[in-house]
């Protein structure tokens, strides 16, 4: 089935070449590292305990660095030990701040979903579809539901961050099917990022409100409708101005990308 995701459509923005290398054609040279590793790993916790109140978030955390510790060495990754023990230290420590983070900002609320699925229709009239996974979803007394996304940093985000448009669409879309999905009204939907802080000396975790109007809406539909068109076309012109903007692109300077 064609389908498309949000990180799919954030390579297609940034560059349709890029985006035929590591989609069509499967390359892909990154392999992973310590920070991919505690991201799903303290996703996972997150997951775990909202789930279930009593788990052992510390042993959860520890036997998933464990997974994905062996998995990156099977990937031939090396890895920093020095720097594996900090993320440790720190995976630790953050698990605490989880569930209290959640009750102090939602107040009374029970859980929906977690790690829910989103296979919808892109756009109308057409085959491809919007592929995503919601992390967390609330619902508050009021009735109204809380899609949440759980985003892992070092201290955090700044203002430019938090209103990238490129980086608070994934939740504009995630609203928008989630509501597709469950013929639920979009204003009983509100959008949330919960950044999970490793090096932060307090607010370990912060959350806080996307708002996704109309407006934002259509132009996020809008993108994702001409990169599917693009792509169906099999139109994948290289942006040379990525190039040196986005310096950390895995094919710069490599066989694959030659500017």
């Amino acid at each position: 089935m064609p389908h498309i995701s949000f990180s799919e459509l954030v390579t297609w923005n940034e560059c349709p070449h890029k985006h035929k290398l590591m989609y069509l054609e499967r390359i892909r040279k990154f392999k992973g590292n310590e920070f991919t590793a505690f991201g799903t790993s303290i996703h996972d916790v997150c997951e775990k305990v909202l789930l279930d109140e009593s788990v052992d978030m510390e042993a959860a955390f520890l036997a998933s660095m464990e997974r994905e510790e062996t998995s990156l060495q099977r990937k031939g990754v090396e890895i920093d030990e020095k720097f594996w023990s900090e993320l440790k230290e720190q995976g630790i420590q953050l698990t605490e701040h989880i569930l209290p983070a959640v009750k102090n900002y939602f107040g009374l609320y029970k859980v929906v979903s977690t790690e829910e699925q989103l296979m919808e229709p892109a756009v109308v009239d057409d085959e491809y579809k919007f592929k995503g996974f919601i992390d967390l979803v609330v619902q508050t007394d009021d009735g109204k539901y809380h899609i949440i996304d759980w985003k892992s940093c070092s201290w955090g985000w700044d203002l430019k961050k938090k209103t990238d448009p490129m980086i608070t669409y994934q939740l504009t879309l995630y609203k928008y099917y989630f509501a597709q999905k469950h013929n639920i009204d979009p204003k009983m939907i509100e959008t949330h990022f919960a950044l999970l802080k490793r090096t932060a000396k307090e607010k370990h975790v912060e959350i806080f409100r996307v708002t996704s109007g109309p407006r934002k809406t259509r132009n996020v539909l809008t993108l994702l409708q001409k990169a599917i068109y693009n792509i169906k076309a099999k139109t994948h012109i290289k942006n040379r101005l990525s190039c040196y903007v986005n310096r950390k692109c895995e094919f710069c300077h490599t066989s694959f990308c030659t500017r």
